[in-house]
């Protein structure tokens, strides 16, 4: 995949398809940073998309940072190659030197636009003669390489759209491949590049696919085979407008920080889009590989809907706590997010101990999004345990001993685990055996009791939340 900025949502469904497509086939996925374009290389982006790949799930076999047997994978290492191959195309007459200053390229532009007309260059340098162009480069002048544009271009076979072809010719002037400050453009860069790394396939975005008869011009003055592409549908809004980068909300690290699952984004992209042959929710990485198809690439756009993604973001959670090694991770993780959020706090040692870290995520196992919502006020229950006197529960009611005692035997009693439902009926039963405690009552010593709050989820909820061994250390606490 092609990388100038950050990696965002439209960077990772173009990698990953990649991704899938050479493990589905036994193949190499490459990452190779294009940074030709020096106004708009960002320090640190090559390394952020490297770690953002790994993060997801989908590293490449063969990148800058891995290194591999056709590096160098960046751009700017190789301006030699493209320099040599810009000479080869100007022996060969594919290509000429263009001496045209950028205020007369300026003006063509402007008159253009006045007579509404589509800019482009006029080609006047193709017809220099060898001696003006000699004459030329002994006065010292500037001069870019641009490539000679011909009509008659053949059809090629897209893997998404199939037959394709655009008359490139008519409609734009011969392109600069090499600029003055010896860096090449991308379509030099990258058929150069496709061919010296053994390219064999190629997916990358629709807007590419206007260029791709200008890139085939490129190999058939170069002689060389190139490899097949595909170019996969936008990826828009739900309301069909551009995602937008400039909002800095479809970037990578920020779903990584809000703590979605790279399983869930990798599945909310793949569901949207085509290429597979069922579209239900929670797929894993390996049922993308094995159900992946290219022939099933449709060219209308993918429809995003990030509204969905906390839903997705569920299903995948909860296949991470049923799985004993992936729970393992989850439980550093929560125990972390504890000590940060309540770290200033009176939190017991034994609330981040594993085990009880390890009951909470079962117990909240289906009802949670994301992780950290577990560390949210409404949680705080959970790891601040109540200091709550006996005196403050008998403000309440004076049947303090006789709830308490109920309430035990109730949770001794409990070795299933109980759902909410049948504790509200188990709790009104035990009501009606106090003499004079009204339900209501009862309810705010017990949440008193479990929580020192006065407001929060249902008794209920926290008693099952919290599971029969703490509810009673905690009741025995506040009666003793």
């Amino acid at each position: 995949p092609a990388v100038p900025g950050f990696l965002h949502l439209g960077g990772l469904r173009t990698a990953l398809y990649n991704y899938i497509f050479a493990k589905k086939h036994g193949g190499t996925f490459i990452l190779r940073v294009e940074d030709t374009d020096q106004n708009r290389v960002v320090p640190g982006a090559a390394e952020g998309i490297e770690d953002m790949l790994d993060w997801a799930g989908i590293p490449p076999d063969e990148s800058p940072r891995r290194g591999g047997s056709f590096g160098p994978y960046q751009q700017s290492l190789r301006l030699d190659l493209y320099r040599r191959a810009s000479e080869v195309l100007l022996e060969r007459g594919a290509a000429y030197r263009c001496f045209c200053t950028a205020q007369r390229l300026h003006l063509l532009r402007k008159e253009a636009l006045r007579s509404q007309q589509t800019p482009r260059y006029d080609n006047r340098c193709r017809h220099l003669s060898p001696a003006e162009v000699a004459e030329k480069l002994s006065q010292g002048l500037p001069w870019v390489v641009r490539f000679r544009l011909e009509t008659g271009v053949e059809p090629f076979q897209d893997l998404v759209h199939g037959w394709s072809k655009h008359e490139v010719a008519e409609v734009e002037g011969d392109p600069v491949i090499l600029k003055g400050d010896g860096f090449p453009t991308y379509h030099l860069a990258n058929v150069v590049d496709d061919h010296s790394m053994g390219i064999s396939h190629v997916l990358r975005g629709a807007e590419w696919l206007t260029s791709t008869s200008k890139h085939l011009l490129l190999y058939k003055a170069f002689g060389w085979d190139p490899p097949q592409f595909g170019h996969l549908p936008l990826l828009l809004n739900k309301d069909g407008a551009k995602l937008s980068k400039r909002q800095g909300d479809i970037f990578l690290e920020r779903f990584a920080q809000e703590g979605y699952l790279p399983e869930a984004l990798l599945d909310i992209i793949t569901n949207c889009g085509s290429g597979f042959t069922e579209k239900r929710m929670g797929r894993t990485l390996e049922e993308l590989i094995s159900q992946f198809e290219v022939d099933r690439i449709t060219t209308h756009s993918a429809l995003l809907d990030l509204e969905k993604l906390p839903e997705f973001n569920r299903i995948h959670l909860t296949r991470h706590i049923e799985n004993e090694g992936l729970r393992q991770k989850l439980i550093r993780d929560l125990q972390l997010l504890v000590e940060h959020v309540y770290g200033d706090q009176q939190v017991d040692q034994e609330v981040l101990e594993k085990e009880y870290v390890e009951q909470v995520l079962l117990l909240r196992k289906g009802h949670i999004s994301l992780l950290k919502t577990l560390v949210s006020s409404d949680y705080s229950y959970l790891w601040v345990r109540p200091s709550v006197t006996r005196e403050q529960l008998q403000t309440l009611s004076a049947e303090v001993d006789e709830i308490g005692k109920l309430v035990l035997g109730l949770m001794t009693r409990q070795t299933a685990a109980l759902t909410v439902e049948e504790l509200n009926k188990e709790l009104k039963s035990l009501q009606k055996q106090t003499r004079e405690t009204q339900y209501s009552t009862m309810m705010k010593l017990l949440r008193l009791a479990l929580s020192g709050q006065q407001h929060g989820p249902s008794v209920a909820e926290m008693m099952v939340t919290l599971g029969p061994k703490e509810v009673s250390g905690r009741i025995h606490k506040a009666l003793s």
